[in-house]
């Protein structure tokens, strides 16, 4: 996940000189565009799977048969069909194949938000930590998406709370950014660090404060955050 892009909020900031509460809002939205559009670019190569688990990309040994059943597999976690994707994993399939881009089946269930599939491939051992090649966690894409009880199953699976992107970010400062607040609280409670810092120095709640998100930054607050 990247860093939220400056370029629109720029703009806006020349549009409205003296409305910082504008402003603070137009980073807001800036930010999650700019983290939608690359969670969005890396689900979308979801759709073209190059490799299984943590082997090298085999795509060029395998038969037109195999790749067709590959991405059919990624269809099938897209659309959240568990049904049949546990008649698959009972049938021996592995639950841990990931495309081109590093996106695991775990992680497109996250991101999608579907609760069963994802419970689903944890139970046949999907690994909830693979980051893609982006750096982007099934934990981090479930707090962005606020999707509270995907944070919850992640959590339970082993998911490392403390989980960095390459940037430094935390699951626990997306959900700080974003104004997740009952994920934010959980994360906590987990042993998330209040005063982790990312790959520019910025805290959980310096990143609340930035991004206008006055719930998360109001919890903070109130655990001794500064």
């Amino acid at each position: 996940m990247h860093d939220a892009q400056e370029q629109n909020t720029q703009g806006r900031g020349a549009q409205g000189q003296g409305a910082q509460g504008q402003g603070a809002q137009g980073q807001g939205i800036n930010a999650q565009n700019s983290m939608e559009n690359s969670m969005e670019n890396s689900m979308e190569n979801s759709k073209q799977p190059h490799h299984a688990g943590s082997a090298a990309p085999a795509a060029k040994v395998m038969d037109q048969e195999t790749l067709d059943f590959i991405r059919g597999v990624f269809e099938v976690v897209r659309a959240g069909d568990a049904e049949h994707l546990q008649s698959l994993l009972d049938k021996g399939m592995p639950a841990n194949f990931r495309n081109q881009k590093g996106d695991s089946l775990i992680m497109l269930a996250a991101y999608h938000g579907h609760l069963e599939t994802a419970r689903a491939l944890l139970k046949a051992g999907a690994d909830p930590e693979v980051q893609n090649d982006m750096g982007q966690t099934p934990l981090a894409g479930a707090a962005y998406k606020g999707n509270m009880p995907m944070v919850s199953l992640l959590l339970e699976h082993g998911a490392h709370v403390e989980g960095i992107s390459p940037d430094g970010k935390t699951a626990a400062m997306f959900a700080a950014m974003f104004n997740r607040t009952e994920i934010l609280a959980l994360l906590l409670e987990r042993g998330a660090r209040i005063d982790a810092r990312d790959s520019r120095g910025m805290s959980p709640i310096d990143l609340a404060r930035k991004m206008g998100a006055t719930d998360t930054l109001a919890l903070l607050e109130s655990r001794g955050a500064a």
